[in-house]
């Protein structure tokens, strides 16, 4: 511990020091008489071209340029306005909703299939190289299942109780089996068939990340109701809470750019819960456990981190320079976490090892989430470290002093380095217009956000697993079908022919 605790001073030291000396840059903006020059020479050489036309094709020409003028002006304001509430005045005055940005549509299509791709195949390799052999299919399949099951509840009734209403916790069902929703219907300068889709990959990728905390011991008909539950009950209103409009954005103004709370948090206080209520593996902790496929993990890492733009960057809804910048502080979270756990694993144990340096990465990928909207790169530093040294001590030191059996170390990565991640969130910032990274003290509403969604989030597991006990007759496998492998016993398949 106390060579963990010398580590995370040192690395403080270095990266956050360069945050309190920046000064602000002040920018001019001077007129660039070189280009207005050529401008003034274009419009004149139309001005005369316009003359030989005759009145007809003066008259479309003028049309045209009016119809091109009016069209950059619409884009321009629903770029300036795009984030405008429905009932802001500013958004009827111009027709808001009426424009929608090609460019912006574009990355959110990218961004859409890159989140999916985190789960399907990312998470899942991840997962399935983590698990032993005899159980590597039954972890491909809950991920794959959840991916089909969530995309139903989250167009039947998902996106409209998430998304719609003014409730402090709640949403309605206007938009329940997407009522309203058409070709045409738009949702700040993208479809609003975009920004569901969007939105969909991360309810999907949420309770997915659960399965890791309770694999290779629970009934497969226990995940599928526990997940269902456990989305309507938790996933939904948390959501609500922080980016429809609900209890912790409007009365503590909560700072969770891209899922800190609302996926990682939320996710592993479920899989904290759901091990202890499971217990433990039999054979845990005597027997050794290793990964089956160390390059699966690796892999599934590798796709987890190039997702994670889509997911972070995505956020913005928009392709602009906060995107840019949050990209940009992705990379570099992951990065210096991934260094950093490699470091720590190598002088407390001897050597770096394979799946250290891949979960060392997902931390930092974990942390900068809430952050990625508004920290600077000096900041993603001071965050990445931080994770990946205080998840490190959760997922090696504290597991196995509390003795409970988080198989993939869900709790220990999402959860740990979300609650790290959402706290920092609140000291690192960056200005927009001048690029300085600055600290300021917003912890108070991350704070009150944590305890929230903690709680939250774990009374709602622990009754979830107790309605699935209930309709499942035991939500755990039987010893037998835990020595066999749930491969053979929940599948009747093997994942390797040997």
């Amino acid at each position: 511990m106390k060579k963990l605790f010398l580590i995370l001073t040192i690395l403080l030291t270095l990266f956050v020091g360069p945050l309190l000396g920046q000064e602000a840059e002040q920018h001019t903006d001077a007129p660039n008489t070189e280009e207005s020059a050529k401008t003034a020479d274009q419009e004149a050489l139309i001005d005369s071209e316009t003359e030989e036309l005759t009145d007809e094709e003066r008259a479309k020409a003028v049309a045209d340029k009016a119809k091109a003028e009016a069209w950059l002006e619409g884009q321009s304001l629903a770029s300036e306005y795009s984030s405008l509430n429905d009932d802001d005045k500013r958004s009827e005055d111009y027709a808001i909703d009426s424009f929608v940005v090609s460019g912006d549509t574009a990355w959110m299509i990218v961004a859409t299939a890159l989140v999916l791709m985190m789960t399907i195949p990312g998470l899942s390799l991840f997962y399935g190289g983590l698990a032993r052999r005899k159980n590597v299919l039954s972890v491909l399949v809950q991920c794959f299942a959840c991916t089909a099951l969530m995309t139903l509840l989250w167009t039947i009734y998902g996106y409209s109780v998430a998304s719609s209403g003014d409730g402090q916790f709640f949403g309605d069902f206007a938009k329940v089996c997407l009522k309203g929703m058409g070709v045409d219907t738009v949702s700040g300068t993208i479809p609003e068939s975009v920004y569901f889709t969007f939105q969909m990959t991360f309810a999907i990728i949420t309770p997915a990340l659960i399965v890791g905390a309770f694999a290779e011991r629970m009934k497969f008909s226990a995940v599928l109701i526990f997940l269902t539950l456990w989305f309507t009950f938790s996933y939904l209103p948390v959501w609500h809470m922080v980016w429809g409009g609900g209890y912790l954005a409007e009365k503590w103004h909560a700072i969770d750019f891209a899922g800190g709370t609302v996926v990682h948090i939320n996710a592993g206080i479920a899989g904290l819960v759901a091990c202890i209520v499971l217990g433990k593996r039999e054979g845990y902790p005597k027997s050794p456990m290793p990964p089956h496929n160390v390059p699966f993990v690796l892999i599934g890492a590798a796709l987890l981190w190039v997702g994670w733009f889509g997911f972070n960057a995505g956020s913005e809804l928009a392709a602009d320079g906060v995107a840019g910048m949050a990209q940009l502080v992705t990379q570099v979270a992951a990065a210096t976490a991934a260094f950093v756990w490699m470091m720590a694993e190598w002088i407390l144990r001897g050597k770096p090892t394979a799946v250290g340096i891949a979960t060392g990465a997902v931390a930092g990928l974990v942390a900068i989430t809430p952050a990625s909207g508004t920290v600077g790169p000096m900041g993603a530093i001071a965050i990445g470290a931080a994770a990946a040294l205080v998840c490190y001590w959760t997922a090696t030191s504290l597991k196995h002093a509390l003795g409970y059996d988080d198989s993939f170390d869900v709790f220990g990565v999402h959860g740990v380095g979300g609650i790290v991640g959402a706290l920092l969130t609140g000291l690192f910032f960056i200005k927009a217009d001048t690029g300085a990274e600055y600290i300021e003290n917003n912890l108070k509403g991350q704070i009150v956000s944590v305890i929230i969604t903690i709680i939250w989030s774990g009374v709602v597991s622990y009754i979830a697993l107790k309605i699935a006990d209930v309709f499942c007759g035991g939500i755990r496998s039987t010893e037998d079908e835990e020595i066999q492998g749930l491969d053979v016993a929940d599948h009747g398949e093997e994942g390797y022919q040997l």
